[in-house]
């Protein structure tokens, strides 16, 4: 029993003990609870003090960079705006000084503008007055008196054409021609007179029939020295070419003379070139005559139908000499017009051949003129000069060599004019690509402040969103 008591006792210790434990451990427990409570109280108190004071030194922070970043921007700005009032301030000095640097190059440039166009002007009113001057049709009397006086108008008068140059000369060589038929007529009357007391007193009689001329001689009738026809050979026998050929030379070696053969007469004149020639039958069935004997011609010559004589030798005379002067004298323009177009080369003159024929025409004007003098003065004196054709080709060339200098002179003179009219363009035109080249550069002066603008603008942009992200980030 007693053993059972002890062990009931020390049961009872026991659970007293484990008890006691079981109640220490839970006021350990509750006192570690308190302390826990106590223990997050004050973490949450030095929590909140710590986030108190770190959103403190976040606003001073942010408070701080947004005086320092204000100030920045402030400083950034009032530099910006310096910086940009100091440019504009350049910018409005250069512009000035630009305007008037091209107020003062405009005004040169007007006044230069303003002398081009008097030279301009005076130009184009002298080429018009020249234009107008080559329209008009000189008259013949002015392109003769031009040709002789005035050697600087052939340039002009060459101008008007190769119609008109040929029309001239041709009025030329029809004076020639008349001046030379009515010698002709003049002489042939003195010729029909002396013959008339030839015929009466000492020359054989004679017959025509069906286009032959008989003269009863049996010789060659030879006068060596006629007062109006110089030599004369009469054989109405021969048929021999080379003896008739022998005629002509010996009447061309006197210088004037006459062949009468049976079926033509050949006359030379000392004004003419070669010989002329008359058909019997071709003269004499456009006068209607078919046949006549001495008696007839005598009474012939002393009636008044003589004049038809004079008129048919007149016209005669006239179409043979118009041809041979026109074709001679087209000749000599075109072997001259070849000198003088390697004349101009000579002279470095750029000109169409068309153009120095025409000069050459004009130039044989005092040429034919004292071909003309030749022939009147023949008419009544008979006297020849033996270097004529020489003198009146050498005439014409110094004419047209003489043009072609004058013309070489005025057109240096209307080079050295266009020369100084080129430069005066030339400084137009740099003055021009300057004024171009200061529009591009003040157009690109304002594109970049308008980018420099921009991108202000854009920095302001992007520090504002800078700023309003942090503040977003706190909240």
């Amino acid at each position: 029993m007693s053993d059972n008591k002890e062990d009931l006792n020390e049961e009872k210790i026991k659970e007293n003990i484990e008890n006691k434990e079981d109640f220490e451990s839970k006021q350990k427990d509750s006192q570690d609870k308190e302390k826990i409570q106590e223990i997050n109280n004050e973490e949450k108190e030095i929590k909140e003090r710590q986030n108190e004071e770190i959103n403190n030194e976040e606003k001073e922070i942010k408070e701080k960079q947004n005086k320092e970043i204000n100030n920045e921007e402030k400083e950034i700005k009032e530099r910006q705006n310096e910086e940009i009032s100091n440019e504009e301030k350049e910018i409005k000095e250069k512009q000035n000084k630009e305007i008037n640097n091209e107020e003062k190059e405009n005004k040169e440039s007007k006044e230069i503008n303003n002398k081009e166009k008097v030279n301009n002007e005076n130009s184009k009113n002298n080429n018009e007055k020249t234009q107008e001057n080559r329209n008009k049709e000189d008259g013949f009397f002015t392109k003769l008196y031009n040709s002789i006086v005035k050697i600087e108008k052939y340039p002009d008068m060459a101008a008007q054409g190769l119609p008109k140059a040929i029309s001239y000369i041709t009025k030329l060589v029809v004076i020639l021609a008349i001046v030379l038929c009515l010698g002709m007529v003049y002489q042939t009357h003195g010729i029909i007179q002396e013959g008339i007391n030839y015929l009466q007193n000492e020359f054989p009689d004679f017959s025509y029939k069906e286009g032959t001329l008989t003269v009863n001689s049996e010789e060659p009738i030879i006068i060596e020295d006629s007062p109006v026809m110089g030599m004369a050979i009469i054989d109405t026998i021969t048929e021999d070419e080379n003896k008739v050929n022998e005629y002509i030379t010996s009447i061309e070696q006197s210088g004037d003379g006459i062949v009468v053969l049976k079926d033509r007469v050949i006359l030379k004149n000392i004004s003419v070139t070669g010989t002329i020639n008359y058909n019997y039958k071709d003269v004499l069935n456009q006068m209607q005559i078919q046949e006549f004997t001495k008696q007839d011609v005598i009474n012939y010559a002393n009636s008044t139908q003589i004049v038809n004589i004079y008129i048919s030798v007149f016209i005669t005379m006239f179409v043979y000499a118009f041809i041979m002067y026109f074709i001679t004298t087209i000749t000599n323009a075109i072997l001259l017009s070849i000198f003088g177009y390697l004349t101009t080369w000579i002279a470095k003159i750029r000109m169409r051949y068309v153009a120095v024929f025409n000069m050459t025409i004009y130039a044989l004007t005092l040429s034919i003129i004292l071909n003309i003098l030749y022939v009147a003065i023949n008419i009544f004196i008979n006297f020849n000069i033996e270097y004529f054709q020489v003198m009146y080709v050498a005439v014409a060339a110094i004419y047209l060599v003489a043009a072609i200098f004058i013309l070489k002179g005025e057109f240096i003179k209307k080079q050295q004019e266009l020369m100084k009219i080129a430069e005066v363009e030339a400084i137009v035109k740099q003055q021009l690509e300057r004024e171009k080249e200061d529009k591009q550069e003040d157009e690109k002066r304002e594109k970049e402040k308008k980018e420099r603008k921009k991108k202000d603008k854009e920095q302001d942009g992007e520090q504002d969103k800078s700023k309003q992200e942090p503040e977003g980030s706190n909240a």
